[in-house]
This record gives C-alpha cells, structure tokens and sequence, in this order.
C-alpha cells in the first residue's frame, strides 16, 4: 500500500491572518482609489472636462 500522508501540522504554515502580514484585497484598494478620485474632482484639481 501506500505510504501514510504526514499531519498538516508538519508543514508550513500559509495563514494569511499571521502577525506582520498585511495585505489588501482588491475591492478595498479599488474603494481606496474611487475615493482618491472622487475627493479630487470635488476640489478642483481634476478639471472638469475630464470628468464625463
């Protein structure tokens, strides 16, 4: 037969919650920057011929 699989506990850890990690998902850094863009054409930095 074949041979038994070792525990998951044997390998490497892959949690992405661990300390020290930071990561952010794609629809918090597309809010982040629709906000960005947003913040901007209310003061006046884009100009209005851009916006449609």
């Amino acid at each position: 037969m074949s041979q038994p699989v070792p525990p998951a506990a044997d390998q490497e850890s892959t949690d992405p919650r661990e300390a020290g990690k930071f990561s952010l998902s794609e629809d918090w850094a597309a809010t982040i920057l629709g906000l960005a863009l947003l913040a901007r054409a209310l003061t006046g930095i884009i100009p209005a011929g851009l916006i449609p």
